[in-house]
């Protein structure tokens, strides 16, 4: 079974997971994802590949405190096995030869973004990274992502570190200094946030991919829970992406779709702290 090998806490509520998994690592490329159960009776919850070694037999995922099922993935220390681990699972990310591509990160987007900046670079493209959070206290992976980035700019919206600003604004201005230069955006992170990216960047014709995996449910494409709007097409985000055209996407169902759940989510969340506090 997957065992978690390392685990760590990278800010309050965000924690990276080493997990040995050696035939998951042999095939995980940029933008895969794997679907992760605590126990029998869990939920089946997406993670993105956020780094992989073939070599090591090691994936490393980025889980972020939500719900009852991640709290209880979060629970599992080093040792500990998962219940199920299945993947790699969605389309890779594109990888092309795109000159310029800008890398957008909004808070545990930074966990998506990171090996996909390293393949573009790795590919010959100059990145240019912009990271965002709303405080520094949750900001992770910095170095990281300047490592495997020639420019890196990062925002919060406090200014506690950094540039105090959206990251939309450092990207219309790169929009208008040079977007004949840009061959493609890649803006992962909130809802909203993607949305705005891609409005900011409609205007310049430039190329923006945005992930959808936040609205998948059982990974498959048996549940129709992730179903989105994709120009004239209504698509499933876990098999036909997860990744998206950013200008095409329908943003307002996205969005709709994230709050479908939400009252059975504090229902369970609100059970499973009551019997957490009982023993």
């Amino acid at each position: 079974m997957p065992r978690v090998v390392q685990k760590s806490e990278l800010v309050p509520g965000i924690h990276e997971i080493l997990v040995e998994a050696p035939q998951v690592a042999a095939k995980a490329r940029p933008g895969h994802f794997v679907i992760v159960m605590a126990d029998e009776q869990g939920e089946r919850v997406p993670l993105t590949v956020a780094d992989f070694d073939a070599s090591a037999g090691t994936i490393t995922l980025v889980l972020m405190e939500v719900g009852t099922s991640s709290r209880k993935l979060a629970r599992l220390g080093e040792g500990n096995e998962y219940y199920a681990l299945i993947g790699p699972l969605g389309h890779p990310s594109e990888i092309a030869d795109f000159g310029t591509a800008i890398m957008v990160a909004g808070g545990v987007g930074t966990a998506p973004i990171y090996p996909i900046a390293r393949a573009l670079k790795e590919r010959g493209n100059h990145v240019i990274s912009i990271q965002g959070a709303r405080t520094a206290d949750l900001l992770f992976w910095q170095d990281r992502l300047a490592a495997v980035s020639h420019q890196h700019i990062i925002t919060t919206d406090d200014g506690s570190v950094g540039r105090k600003a959206l990251v939309t604004e450092p990207l219309k201005e790169l929009m208008e200094e040079k977007a004949e230069e840009i061959g493609c955006v890649y803006a992962i992170g909130p809802a909203i946030m993607m949305k705005f990216c891609a409005e900011t960047t409609r205007p310049f014709g430039v190329k923006t991919i945005t992930s959808l995996n936040m609205i998948m449910v059982d990974g498959t494409g048996m549940c129709g829970g992730c179903r989105v709007k994709v120009g004239d097409e209504t698509l499933f985000t876990c098999v036909d992406g997860p990744e998206f055209d950013g200008h095409l996407v329908d943003w307002d169902m996205v969005l709709s779709r994230q709050k479908i759940y939400t009252q059975e989510e504090k229902c369970s969340l609100d059970r499973y702290i009551e019997e957490a506090e009982q023993g």
